[in-house]
């Protein structure tokens, strides 16, 4: 029997479903269950049925265990006197002349942080060696305090782990799990592996549940793989085992499928714009995804590496409200699934952007979801007129504002991923998906002079598209420390060396042939007394490449000598992906077919007549002018006026302004 191609994305509303099955790609969407987000995903692996499926799923479980802080109970292990590291981590200040700073809260309470009498010192030599029955004292008083997972990060451990090791095989056997530095980060910097490998230990236990109970109730010839953060995909015992690697599982799997649709569409520099039910995330893509290893998460550092995408809290549920100042504000709280926005008829009481679109036509209540669920329209009047009056505004002027406000946080959002890097958002194309985004992406591109806006087919469900299209990726490091006359390509290269045995091991569990594999190699460089690096391709002129980027980024390159910090290695097996299916173009306009009804919508001031067209009775080639408003299963897609649309090869919506 043919094998069941199935991506499965977890989100804040729904989760989605992409499948092949009998020849054919169909899709799926169902209300996600955010007390058990695995019942959602069964639930849906039933309606598809089949077997033998090959299921690949971002999940974000450990990204909701971190930002509700509803981990598991976790200690930490270090070196004696160095107690107190997670708790005074960086002197950063965010918020520069603000007198009320509160730093984030550490995962790890400072009673459950605990130092061992041993010592590596910067050479990766024992001066203090452990001592096993401090180790197995300590094992007790963690049972005690009911401790389910331990982190452990040793001073110079990424030189020498035989502590960290020692530490891990004794706690393993009372029972604990247990996540060691040298294993999740073996680079410098003490406080950065300190977090990322305390996360790891923090979310290990819900994951570790939450991936088994999915596994325990698939078919036995089913094999499920999880997404990563960094844009590839693990097997899911690997996941359990490094779930700290899965913090950015679904929006990277969204950036993956924008890359991918965008190459075969002939987009290579895309702004990817995900707009789902609870918050919108951005990223960018100059011939590839970008990759970074400065990432936070609610205050946390977490520096394995991870598609740069910036996240804020405007969604489709995001809530409207009004501040102590007497200001319209939108998000980052959101009505979820349950009770969701007014419109959805399931006990919701507070205002939403879906509220505000469809009360202003732009969603039509009779065709959400290909007409199986109907808004109700009739449920906004009220609560819009209550808030409309205690603003000073007319009804239609608080949904239009709400819109607004909602647009220009989005708008931050891009120009951090784009003008703070040094990006011109007009050299790029602006990629939208997720269900709402077809929505706003239009006014963003007005804003930003971006040229064009691409919406895929279902995009509402281009983030499980995106990890049925991934390969499996693992990304190794290690911390050389070189200065300029030492780090000479042969010497790099023994340390690539080293990180490829290590990987070619892994990638063999993961059921590929070294033959099968490729390495991408890279360094992290910077100028002497500079605190911070920047990664460039491994290769023997990497010194001239270092400064070429350094300039891009910073307008200036040193004198000084360089430094070599870490050696990297990522590691590709390639997976067989599904074909994008292409169709034949014929030039013509707006077939009247696929006129499901006009009615009124809002725009620039004033209601317009507008067509509701349905997006499967658009041919490829076929081209109009806005206005319109383009429905289909997973998603709407606003044509403003001033836009016009086109239909290319692979029936991908492409929106440019008139005369543009």
């Amino acid at each position: 029997m043919e094998e069941v191609i199935v991506g499965v994305d977890t989100g804040g509303t729904f989760t989605d479903f992409i499948y092949k099955k009998d020849g054919k790609w169909r899709v799926l969407k169902v209300l996600s269950t955010p007390e058990n987000p695995a019942e959602a995903i069964l639930k849906g692996l039933r309606e598809i049925g089949g077997e033998r499926r090959r299921i690949t799923h971002g999940t974000t479980v450990a990204t909701n265990a971190l930002l509700e802080r509803k981990g598991a109970k976790t200690a930490f292990i270090t070196n004696k006197g160095f107690e107190e590291l997670l708790l005074i981590g960086r002197q950063d200040r965010p918020f520069l002349y603000s007198l009320k700073v509160k730093k984030p809260e550490p995962l790890v309470k400072r009673e459950l942080s605990f130092g061992l009498d041993c010592r590596v010192n910067s050479r990766g030599e024992v001066t203090k060696e452990i001592d096993r029955k401090e180790v197995e004292k300590l094992s007790e008083v963690l049972k005690e305090k009911k401790v389910e997972s331990v982190a452990v990060c040793f001073l110079f451990s990424f030189f020498n782990p035989a502590h960290e090791e020692l530490v891990k095989e004794i706690l393993e056997s009372k029972g604990f799990m247990v996540s060691i530095s040298s294993q999740i980060l073996p680079e410098f910097r003490e406080y950065e592996r300190a977090s990322t490998t305390t996360v790891n230990a923090y979310v290990m236990p819900k994951m570790k549940g939450y991936i088994s109970f999915i596994e325990e109730n698939l078919q036995r010839e089913d094999t499920l793989r999880i997404m990563q953060s960094n844009g590839g995909v693990i097997s899911s015992e690997t996941a359990k085992e490094q779930p700290v690697r899965t913090v950015l599982s679904g929006p990277a799997g969204g950036v993956i499928g924008a890359w991918e649709l965008g190459k075969l569409a002939g987009f290579e520099r895309l702004i990817t714009f995900d707009m789902g039910g609870t918050s919108t995330d951005v990223s960018l893509v100059d011939s590839r995804p970008q990759i970074t290893t400065s990432f936070k998460i609610s205050g946390v550092p977490v520096a394995v590496p991870v598609i740069d995408i910036h996240t804020v809290g405007a969604g489709g549920g995001s809530i409207a409200w009004i501040d102590r100042g007497g200001s319209l504000r939108v998000g980052p709280r959101s009505a979820g699934a349950s009770p969701g926005p007014i419109c959805y008829g399931k006990g919701g009481k507070e205002i939403t952007i879906t509220d505000a679109n469809l009360y202003l036509g732009r969603l039509d209540e009779d065709f959400f979801l290909g007409g199986k669920m109907r808004l109700r329209r009739e449920l906004l009047e009220e609560p819009f007129s209550k808030m409309a009056s205690e603003l000073g505004l007319t009804p239609v002027e608080l949904a239009d504002g709400i819109l607004r406000v909602a647009n220009a946080t989005m708008e931050r959002a891009v120009r951090v991923i784009s003008i703070e890097r040094g990006y011109d958002p007009k050299d790029f194309s602006l990629f939208t998906f997720g269900g709402a985004g077809g929505l706003h992406a239009p006014f963003l591109a007005l804003s930003l002079k971006i040229p064009k806006v691409i919406v895929p087919r279902n995009p509402g469900l281009l983030s499980a598209f995106g990890m049925v299209m991934s390969d499996v990726i693992k990304d190794y490091s290690i911390t050389v420390m070189k200065k300029e006359e030492e780090a000479n390509p042969e010497e790099l290269q023994k340390h690539l060396d080293r990180l490829a045995q290590r990987a070619i091991s892994e990638m063999e569990e993961e059921g590929f042939k070294p033959e099968e594999i490729t390495f991408e190699p890279s360094l992290d460089v910077r100028f002497e007394g500079q605190s911070f690096e920047i990664s460039v391709p491994f290769c023997k002129n990497f010194v001239e490449e270092f400064k070429r980027k350094h300039k891009k980024l910073y307008g200036y390159v040193h004198d000084r000598r360089i430094e070599v910090v870490n050696c990297r290695l990522r590691v590709i097996g390639r997976v067989e992906k599904p074909e994008v299916e292409e169709f034949e173009v014929r030039e013509c306009s707006l077939p009247n077919e696929a006129i499901l009804k006009v009615k009124k919508v809002f725009f620039n001031e004033e209601w317009i007549e507008t067509p509701v067209v349905d997006r499967e009775k658009l041919p490829a080639g076929c081209s109009f002018e806005g206005p319109a408003v383009v429905v289909e299963y997973s998603s709407t897609t606003l044509v403003p006026p001033g836009f016009n649309l086109k239909i290319d090869r692979f029936k991908n919506l492409i929106l440019e302004v008139e005369n543009g």
